[in-house]
């Protein structure tokens, strides 16, 4: 008996000092109600929709009416669609590439924008490299065609002019080339934005340890190794851990605008992949099966990546 009043003592206590904060902040609350609301529209209503992936959809039916198939669709994309296997290799690979190249780049640039002492340069220099985060990727896609076209574009016509190479490179029409190419380009779209989270950290790093690691005699690269980096750890390990739980989605418009029929093999993301066998073709079912299994095995990679990170240490996303 003592022990249950112990729990009701403990829950009227917890319920009381939830009200008084509300009485206290009841404007951050009534703030907290718009974004709440759009989450739950926009976010969560939606995810009542996932039962498609277990159904045979009829548009005459409906969603709910539709004839319940268990995972009849699950086991026809993973069997009878020689593609996937492709798409979901592609998706992975291209998303790490991005991860090994891109992820160091943002950190390097907060650390060099952070040196600079003239606030003019600083500040041309972040406008420079945040427009892109701006620019379409419709826009993105006609620079990339008129720069590295293989016949006309400007890369290739300045180095036949030039005599450095005797053929076109085939930046836009081979394999390798155009990962590559996939790659650089999203660094260079994303790189800017990803600094101000960086520049964030850095600047809530206690400046007496920058002084302190002067008066040890510590020189400006020894100063950014043993206090910089350190300083900033936290949310370099956060940032990670998101972006691998990113791993398995991939955006639609940049493979699909990048891409050409001529790199089909090597530009088939499971987003284009939904695009052309799920809703081009009228089966939403099929579609909406491999977005669930985009979206169960990120979650999958991104608890891993966070319980493996919580073992050797570090603060997780929970």
């Amino acid at each position: 008996m003592s022990v249950k009043k112990d729990k009701l003592s403990a829950r009227g206590v917890t319920r009381t000092s939830f009200w008084q904060a509300v009485v206290r902040d009841w404007r951050l609350y009534v703030m907290l109600i718009l974004p709440v609301v759009f989450y739950i529209i926009f976010c969560y209503k939606p995810m009542a929709g996932l039962v498609l992936a277990f159904k045979k959809y009829s548009m005459t039916k409906g969603i709910w009416g539709s004839k319940w198939v268990g995972v009849d669709n699950f086991e026809f994309i993973i069997n009878k669609m020689p593609d996937l296997p492709i798409a979901l290799g592609n998706t992975l690979l291209l998303n790490f590439m991005g991860l090994v190249v891109g992820f160091p780049v943002p950190v390097v640039l907060a650390i060099m924008l952070n040196e600079i002492r003239s606030s003019g340069v600083k500040r041309v220099s972040q406008t420079l490299l945040y427009l892109p985060h701006f620019l379409s990727w419709v826009i993105i896609g006609g620079m990339v065609l008129q720069i590295f076209a293989p016949t006309t574009g400007v890369v290739n016509a300045t180095l036949l002019r030039m005599g450095w190479i005797s053929q076109n490179i085939p930046f836009l029409d081979e394999g390798n080339h155009w990962r590559w190419l996939y790659t650089l380009v999203g660094v260079w779209q994303s790189m800017g934005w990803g600094t101000i989270l960086y520049l964030s950290a850095i600047t809530g790093i206690n400046m007496e340890l920058f002084e302190a690691a002067k008066i040890d005699g510590a020189n400006k690269l020894q100063q950014i190794w043993h206090v910089t980096l350190p300083g900033i750890r936290s949310t370099i390990v956060v940032l990670l851990i998101l972006n691998i739980g990113q791993m398995m989605n991939i955006s639609f418009d940049r493979p699909y605008i990048m891409g050409n029929p001529t790199v089909q093999r090597y530009c088939d993301v499971l987003s284009t992949f939904v695009y052309r066998a799920g809703i081009t073709n009228g089966k939403f079912e099929r579609a909406t099966a491999v977005g669930l299994f985009q979206s169960v095995v990120g979650l999958i990679m991104i608890s891993s990546a966070n319980f493996v990170t919580k073992r050797l240490g570090e603060e997780g996303i929970w």
